[in-house]
């Protein structure tokens, strides 16, 4: 596969823009920079920041086991994909497959970037139905959008259907795993270099618990990342976000103790369900959330409101009529959860 064949021609063709850090990358250095019209007097944020995160693509790649070229960071994994949208897919032409019930925002995405979606709904046991994704792709099909675990369901799916994908799908195959860290599965990452046309997205929103920082991370082929490289903001990962990301990377041994008593939880949570009579249904997870079936959804979803507690009403998406989604929160929160549906 040759990924120069997916590329926009005017992508192709763009010159980056090149900043007044890029010019001069060292920034380390006892320098005197009067080159970027920033203000001189040192606040901490008075400078702009390494356009392209150097430090913190040091640590991750040596914990990820993948090489710096391979990483590309954005504000948030809504501006990776964004990006992956801007560079792969012609405005009014080609379109982009998903699988619903999935993430919403590839399809806010599409339609941002005036790109045609076409939906092949997950099985009723929300897997992918390899074949009809397969046979709905056509030549203006680019990307593939794979969430794994999914969300709103939380389950993996299988990894031979996925390897399918890979192999057949004549486009880029984008593996979201934002909730990859509370996963038994391996992720995607560690196969990265059999796959050219594989993205694989990840974030320090959920097992990192830094949704307010807005980090999220793209690994794909160095060829993928340079394109990605050519077309993002300067400056689009701020001072602040880097600094507190680099703290809370240093510290992997909280992250995991956070990860594990959140599953501890996931277990509390899924045992204690069973005894509400009115959940019909608890999905296996592989995330931080729980999707149940219950008699009525947006009954029980208001009834909870009433309680003080905010859960997440998926009945409009396919394949989950009257479904709850329930975060997995701090014991105490679980425990006010249970309570109140154990009353209403």
């Amino acid at each position: 596969m040759n990924i120069q064949d997916f590329i926009r021609d005017n992508i192709k063709a763009l010159k980056p823009y090149s900043s007044a850090r890029d010019d001069y990358k060292d920034a380390t250095t006892n320098m005197v920079f009067l080159d970027a019209n920033e203000n001189p007097f040192n606040n901490g944020v008075n400078r702009y920041p390494d356009p392209q995160q150097s430090s913190l693509k040091t640590i991750l790649a040596k914990q990820k086991g993948v090489s710096k070229e391979n990483i590309l960071l954005g504000n948030g994994s809504d501006e990776v994909l964004d990006l992956i949208f801007r560079a792969f897919c012609e405005p009014n032409r080609d379109n982009v497959i998903t699988l619903p019930p999935t993430y919403g925002m590839y399809e806010v995405l599409a339609n941002v970037n005036a790109i045609d979606i076409i939906k092949v709904n997950l099985s009723e046991i929300f897997q992918p139905k390899v074949d009809e994704v397969l046979s709905s792709a056509n030549q203006n099909s680019k990307i593939l959008f794979l969430c794994s675990p999914n969300n709103p369901s939380g389950n993996n799916f299988n990894p031979k259907d996925v390897e399918t994908l890979l192999n057949k799908f004549n486009g880029i195959v984008v593996i979201d795993e934002a909730y990859i860290d509370f996963s038994e599965q391996r992720s995607w990452l560690n196969r990265l270099e059999e796959f050219p046309n594989l993205i694989v997205t990840q974030t320090l929103s959920k097992a990192y618990g830094m949704a307010g920082i807005r980090l999220g991370i793209c690994y794909a082929s160095k060829e993928i990342v340079s394109i990605l490289n050519k077309i993002k903001p300067p400056y689009n990962v701020n001072e602040l976000t880097q600094q507190r990301a680099l703290k809370r990377l240093s510290k992997p041994s909280e992250v995991e103790t956070e990860i594990k008593t959140i599953l501890e939880q996931r277990n509390f949570i899924n045992s204690e369900l069973k005894t509400i009579p009115f959940i019909e249904q608890i999905y296996p997870s592989d995330a931080n959330f729980v999707l149940v079936k219950v008699d009525d959804a947006t009954k029980r979803y208001n009834e909870l409101i009433n309680k003080g507690i905010v859960v997440r009403n998926r009945t409009n998406q396919p394949g989950c009529e009257n479904c709850l989604r329930f975060t997995i929160g701090s014991q105490i929160e679980n425990k006010k959860l249970i309570e109140a549906l154990k009353t209403i």
